[in-house]
């Protein structure tokens, strides 16, 4: 009951939060949410992973981005709203697990992200990879 309370509430922040993206120098864009209130679980995840991220904790930041993700999979809430976070912390995790080199389950993150919400930052992550990966020509 407390659990699925702490999620509501969480979720029903995220409402009122936009997401944000951060440049790397690598120019993958992280995607963060921004609250004027004190972080819930849910936000704490997602954010901790674009940190680790940018901090070259990449194992870190997978760990985290999977817990996001595990999060989200039991958030009520709207669902486009759901799908659209989702997306984001997948995004997030394939940054991470590209950066760790390990392609082919980054590649998958990123190819899952784009088919759930078709956000011009997760569409750059993934037009980055491949272009990166050398499976497309750079323009």
């Amino acid at each position: 009951m407390k659990l699925t309370l702490i999620k509501t509430i969480a979720l029903s922040s995220l409402l009122t939060c936009s997401a944000a993206a951060m440049a790397e120098q690598s120019d993958y864009k992280l995607m963060v949410i921004e609250t004027a209130t004190a972080p819930q679980p849910l936000e704490q995840s997602f954010n901790s992973c674009a940190l680790n991220v940018k901090s070259k904790n990449y194992a870190q930041a997978e760990a985290i981005c999977t817990k996001a993700i595990a999060l989200l999979k039991d958030a009520d809430g709207p669902k486009f709203k759901v799908r659209q976070l989702t997306s984001f912390a997948l995004s997030n995790r394939g940054v991470a697990r590209l950066k760790a080199n390990n392609d082919t389950a980054g590649l998958a993150d990123l190819y899952e992200a784009n088919e759930m919400s078709k956000s011009a930052m997760v569409s750059h992550n993934l037009t980055r990879a491949k272009e990166d990966l050398s499976l497309i020509s750079a323009l």
